[in-house]
């Protein structure tokens, strides 16, 4: 078994995007990005990094499943239905390369993976040392699974672990803004550290200061909050500091794709978190692969470019 072992929650779809009036079929999710871009950069270390969702018994989902392995991501939690097959989306880029999504998820197996789940499963991922899940793990979750996870990661954090959160707030995914803001705070009350994007946060919670941000976060909990300001520096806040970051500055003809800003800053920061390097340390790897891969087209650039931030 290995020294440390990471298990990310989330939900993988099949990926429509245009290509010279060709559909391109790829798959890819927020967490999923994150867990790729993790097992990349701890390929070195004595880590396991492994998936927590549920696809079906069709072929793409076993496609999924096969590029997964070749990433050295474990599919201990990957559960397979019978009645349900992975969700959709379509990707559309209008004339000034600004893209919008198109999303068929609804019944997507993903969203019922807790409903499906064995005592087994529940009882390993309670072992696992790190549970890392993101706003869109939550929001994609029917009201009585999301009280499930809840539950879970109370029962976790009280037996000693530690949950990492990425806040990725889509409103579309909610009700309301209102039921959002609560389930954030549901999970930011069992939530080890918070990895939180600001303008997530003023659009949620209508904060008008990083101040009141951080006073919240606190209450409710979170032990490490980091505060990401897109191109600019990252906070982060313990009880005993408050450090500024530099990020790494890409010039503005540079940047190709952002999809995976945010997911790969996620993977840079646990690769040295979780092995107990520093925060600082851990945030400039952040930086340093994330700007990286905001200068190639696509979520999971190809290995070579993630290749120099390898321990």
């Amino acid at each position: 078994m290995a020294n440390l072992n990471i298990a990310l929650i989330g939900e993988c779809m099949i990926e429509l995007q245009e290509v010279n009036g060709v559909l391109r079929r790829t798959f890819g999710g927020d967490t999923l990005n994150t867990a790729i871009y993790l097992s990349r950069l701890t390929s070195g270390k004595d880590v396991n990094v492994s998936y927590v969702t549920a696809l079906g018994q069709d072929k793409i989902s076993q496609e999924m499943i096969d590029a997964w392995g070749a990433e050295g991501i474990d599919a201990q939690f990957v559960q397979r239905s019978e009645t349900r097959q992975p969700g959709l989306y379509m990707v559309e880029t209008d004339a000034t390369g600004e893209r919008s999504f198109l999303y068929w998820r609804d019944a997507a197996a993903a969203k019922f993976w807790l409903e499906t789940a064995s005592d087994e499963l529940i009882e390993s991922l309670l072992k696992q040392d790190v549970i890392y899940l993101s706003g869109i793990s939550l929001a994609i979750l029917p009201p009585a699974s999301r009280e499930k996870l809840y539950d879970l990661l109370a029962r976790y954090k009280a037996a000693g672990g530690k949950v990492y959160f990425d806040n990725n707030y889509r409103p579309k995914l909610w009700n309301s803004v209102e039921e959002a803001a609560e389930g954030f705070k549901r999970i930011l009350s069992v939530t080890h550290t918070g990895l939180l994007t600001f303008d997530d946060e003023q659009a949620l919670f209508g904060d008008t200061t990083i101040a009141q941000c951080i006073e919240r976060t606190r209450a409710l909990g979170v032990q490490e909050i980091v505060i990401k300001q897109g191109g600019g520096e990252c906070l982060i806040i313990t009880a005993d500091a408050s450090i500024s970051v530099a990020a790494q500055k890409v010039a503005p003809e540079n940047v190709i794709d952002t999809t995976a800003a945010g997911d790969s800053f996620a993977a840079g920061y646990l690769s040295k978190r979780t092995l107990g390097e520093s925060s600082v340390a851990a945030a400039e790897k952040a930086h340093q692969v994330a700007s990286t891969v905001i200068q190639h087209k696509g979520a999971i650039i190809d290995m070579q470019y993630i290749a120099p931030f390898v321990d």
